[in-house]
């Protein structure tokens, strides 16, 4: 029997009824086509957007699919403007292909009249080289990144199957037995989004983002693309820690040697088959020179990759877009735990780097028990009469600071500390403000790792974290992305960056691995009532609302 727990308005927005019995099984049916953008109490604003249909048509579903999830929770009838625009945008996705014809890249098209309306066009002149149809037309593989921008930009995607170089050949399979002694297996929706990326070697496939949350296994399943592929590989990751890390996992659980893996970075600097490089060494620029030349592009460049994987894509610094634009004829697969980016750049990663191919709700994996249950709280705590002074005539980038580093934030920390204070317990502290942390750090005593800790002694900290030497670690926003913190289980925000919703759901993703004895995941962020900080936690919230996690509000 239908339970209405839905209204979908004109204006593209779904507004989701979470008093509602089914709303996180609606929840779950839309969110392949949504994005979420308002979490009050009763009803959460999601928004139909061209890129959110267009990343659901890349996986296969149809205008149909769409109003089908929409009418089966649907209050009220769909409104016409609605069954319009779907269908429209959706329908657009793959009337432009890519495709490659006796060595030519070709610009295809379905519709004569739009090729001829779009080829009319100024800023697409400059890319056809020679017209062989009416419906098709020769364009420079140089410019196939950046073709593919502008045709997004314009409301066309192009669905390209031009095919991917092959890459210089490398033999890599996944252990079946780790060195521990343990069986090493892929769980069904590793060896999926593996599957799907690959498409069986075909041009449907080979370039996308494959989107799950921290702890599921992202590095598993580009190490299960790296042994479909079988070719020289490059991967890029945001620190070294994160470069360190996919060493150690390919090391552990591939065939591959030492010789064969290696690290290009600051400290390091060597190409091999396997080559893990930091999004901040390929951006280096060099010294005395334009500042549009990178001093390594031409170094990585110049390989026979035959994938490129982008750990945490969702951080990709824009000079990497450029990279990435001329290295089309490379398969190329972003992991991230969301495709939110706070520079909206999301137009650049579905066309440089692909469309989201693969992805599961969060709750989904926390229920068969592949990620910890988590429960989230926010502490509010107040200002005193004297910095409530002090934040009242500050300017508003000042309010933003002065709420975040309350000093009454170190009680609460001491409090969640206290009753937190079992053997067992694993607990990260992360914040914004270096001052902030290094304050609390001598306050309470417990190592801190910033940004100008060296990379040999964070290693040493976070070794000792890992093996129970140190139970409580406190880090700054390095600690965002990218640590293999299995045992963490209580995470303590005191300070983020604005309103960032990427960050949050990074943050979260620091404690989700599941934990031996099961018990849940403790995430507590920690904000100053009434300022603007608690207006951004509202914000930086959104992702996770939308996974399914709700909030609850203490107050100090």
């Amino acid at each position: 029997m239908k339970n209405p727990c839905i209204i979908v308005q004109s204006n593209m927005e779904v507004l989701l009824n979470v008093d509602s019995e089914q709303h996180h099984e609606a929840r779950d049916a839309i969110a392949p086509f949504t994005e979420l953008v308002k979490s009050p109490e009763h009803f959460h604003t999601y928004s139909i957007s061209h890129l959110s249909l267009w990343n659901a048509a890349s996986t296969g579903l149809t205008a149909n699919d769409v109003f089908e999830r929409l009418k089966k929770y649907s209050t009220y009838e769909i409104p016409t403007a609605v069954t319009v625009e779907v269908t429209e945008y959706m329908g657009r996705y793959g009337i432009l292909r890519l495709v490659l014809k006796d060595s030519n890249l070709i610009l295809e098209c379905d519709s004569e009249p739009l090729f001829l309306e779009l080829c009319r066009r100024k800023e697409l002149q400059d890319y056809i080289e020679t017209w062989t149809s009416k419906k098709s037309a020769i364009v420079s593989p140089l410019v196939r990144g950046k073709l593919k921008i502008l045709l997004t930009e314009l409301g066309f995607p192009v669905q390209d199957l031009a095919g991917y170089v092959k890459g210089d050949p490398l033999d890599i399979e996944l252990k079946q037995t780790l060195e521990s002694g343990e069986a090493f297996t892929l769980r069904d929706y590793q060896k999926d989004a593996a599957q799907v990326f690959y498409a069986s070697g075909s041009e449907k496939g080979g370039s996308g983002v494959i989107v799950l949350p921290c702890g599921s296994g992202k590095t598993i399943i580009g190490m299960a693309a790296m042994t479909l592929i079988k070719a020289h590989t490059l991967i890029l990751t945001p620190s070294v820690t994160a470069a360190r890390q996919w060493i150690r996992e390919i090391l552990q659980k591939t065939n591959l040697t030492k010789d064969q893996v290696k690290e290009y970075s600051g400290d390091i600097k060597e190409i091999g088959p396997v080559t893990v490089a930091t999004y901040q060494i390929l951006t280096q620029r060099k010294k005395n020179a334009d500042l549009k030349e990178f001093s390594n592009f031409s170094i990585f460049s110049a390989q026979k990759w035959g994938l490129m994987i982008y750990d945490e894509v969702h951080l990709l610094p824009a000079p990497v877009f450029r990279f990435s634009a001329d290295m089309q004829a490379t398969r190329r697969l972003g992991l991230t735990a969301t495709l939110v980016r706070e520079d909206n750049k999301e137009t650049e990663v579905f066309s440089l780097i692909g469309p989201k191919k693969f992805d599961i709700p969060w709750r989904v994996l926390e229920a068969q028990g592949w990620i910890a249950q988590a429960k989230c709280h926010e502490i509010r705590v107040s200002m005193n009469t004297e910095l409530r002074m002090v934040y009242a005539v500050a300017p508003p980038r000042e309010k933003i600071v002065i709420a975040g580093c309350n000093p009454e934030k170190f009680n609460i920390v001491r409090e969640l500390l206290e009753k937190h204070s079992d053997e067992s317990d694993r607990v990260l502290i992360i914040g914004q403000y270096i001052e902030q942390l290094e304050n609390l750090a001598k306050e309470i005593n417990i190592p801190l790792i910033t940004g100008k800790t060296p990379n040999k002694e964070r290693d040493v900290i976070y070794d000792s974290f890992r093996s129970g030497e140190i139970r409580i670690l406190m880090v700054s926003k390095v600690g965002n992305f990218a640590i293999d913190l299995p045992d963490a289980s209580v995470l303590i925000q005191i300070s983020g960056t604005f309103g960032s919703r990427q960050e949050e759901a990074q943050r979260l993703g620091r404690i989700l691995r599941p934990k031996k004895d099961g018990r849940p995941a403790l995430f507590y962020s920690i904000v100053t009532k009434d300022s603007k900080e608690q207006e951004f936690a509202m914000n930086r919230q959104l992702f996770l609302a939308e996974q399914g996690y709700g909030y609850e509000i203490m107050t100090s």
